[in-house]
């Protein structure tokens, strides 16, 4: 497969660049969304990053002016900022703020080293099965068909925010995966597949976990949905509901936890491929391999070997299969588009074949399937907010006691 001619650096030219090259692997007409990609923009995120107010805002849902969430989350997921530098960019935040914005950076480490352990795994329900909720026996207003119904103004605003800015709050994004699967009975796995789509910050780690949290698959407890939640964080869309007088979330959903499963072996311990401390150089590196998991400016590959040519491909054969919407494929080809690497379209593995690679490790099964089938002359560390253990990963609780305070 031919280079492919350099993303522009304009937002419309990039818009038109993933029309003509990438459109052919979306499953949506291809335009921005209300986040730029790129290094620039995250480094502007990451100077005027402010969680004072997080700890009572941070569930907010409408006014938007009001959220408290930081939208950091798409430049974490591809290695734009790390962890450790998001960590320590709030240390002067009032203690309140800064512990429950901590929390969640360590959500994200804890679905890492999740993702890490147990891999494709995660595909499927980790201790429960999925709960059947009270839609199976007629009570329920909506069912499988239709699970995030337009009629409800919670699912249409939610649905449209997901669809039109590919991001959410945390809050809607329980909402869509509590609606999905505990209310309508819809399965989770296709629910976290749509979801996962459309989201520019979509991690197969952090969506997944996300949502057997949710749903209960993987906590055991699934989270209860209903019209306080809407009516709390989020005033005034029932008011304009057509369903306000009938709605069908008006109670807490009459869904038990579903049969217990065995869990996946590595959810109880075991050894985490975590990547090298140091460099780890066999041989004598001719280009750097970028993947989308480390993007980066300060990628410690890049940095390492500032010479050598930087090379990203675009994996068709995968994004045939994804169907992303090209919200997320204009995210990234803004931020390969400020690299200014060489960017390819077709397999990785036959892409850069025979090349002697310096990369940088990625905590996820992807990333070594591929490096396993290539020649990587020298393998770079991966910036861990907490290098993995081997203790059990059953929960985030017990996790952050035990590994996550390991800082």
């Amino acid at each position: 497969m031919p280079v492919l001619p350099a993303p522009p650096t304009d937002l419309d030219g990039v818009v038109s660049w993933v029309t003509e090259h990438l459109g052919h692997l979306t499953c949506d007409e291809v335009r921005a969304s209300g986040i730029r990609g790129g290094q620039s923009a995250a480094d502007t995120a990451l100077a005027t990053l402010d969680v004072s107010g997080y700890a009572s805002n941070r569930s907010t849902v409408a006014p938007v002016a009001r959220r408290g969430a930081s939208q950091m989350s798409p430049y974490i997921r591809h290695g734009l900022v790390d962890l450790p530098t998001v960590w320590d960019a709030v240390a002067d935040a009032p203690s309140r703020d800064r512990g429950k914005y901590r929390d969640e950076l360590l959500w994200q480490e804890y679905a890492r080293h999740l993702y890490a352990r147990v891999g494709g795994a995660m595909g499927s329900s980790l201790r429960h099965e999925q709960p059947v909720g009270d839609w199976a026996d007629g009570r329920g207003r909506f069912g499988p068909d239709d699970p995030w119904p337009a009629e409800m103004a919670c699912m249409q605003a939610t649905v449209t925010e997901l669809h039109d800015d590919g991001w959410l709050v945390n809050q809607t994004r329980m909402w869509l995966a509590s609606q999905w699967a505990v209310r309508a009975g819809a399965t989770w796995r296709d629910g976290e597949d749509e979801m996962f789509r459309h989201l520019v910050d979509g991690s197969r780690a952090a969506n997944r976990l996300g949502w057997q949290w949710t749903v209960g698959t993987g906590s055991g407890k699934p989270y209860g949905f209903s019209r306080w939640q809407v009516e709390k964080r989020a005033p005034g869309v029932c008011g304009r509901c057509a369903l306000r007088d009938a709605c069908p979330v008006q109670d807490w959903p009459e869904a038990s936890t579903g049969a217990r499963l065995e869990p996946p072996a590595g959810l109880g311990g075991g050894e985490t491929d975590a990547g090298p401390l140091d460099p780890l150089v066999t041989g004598t590196p001719e280009a750097v391999w970028l993947t989308a998991e480390s993007l980066g400016t300060d990628d410690p590959a890049l940095l390492a070997h500032p010479d050598l040519p930087a090379v990203f491909v675009l994996d068709e054969p995968l994004l045939g299969r994804l169907r992303l919407s090209g919200k997320r494929l204009v995210f990234l080809a803004e931020t390969l588009a400020e690299l200014g690497c060489e960017v390819r379209l077709g397999d990785p593995v036959e892409e850069l074949a025979g090349t002697p690679l310096a990369t940088t490790f990625a905590p996820v099964p992807g990333w070594r399937r591929r490096a396993d089938r290539l020649e990587v002359a020298a393998l770079h560390p991966w910036r861990w907010l907490r290098r993995p253990g081997g203790g059990p990963l059953r929960s985030f609780s017990a996790w952050v006691r035990k590994d996550g305070a390991r800082r």
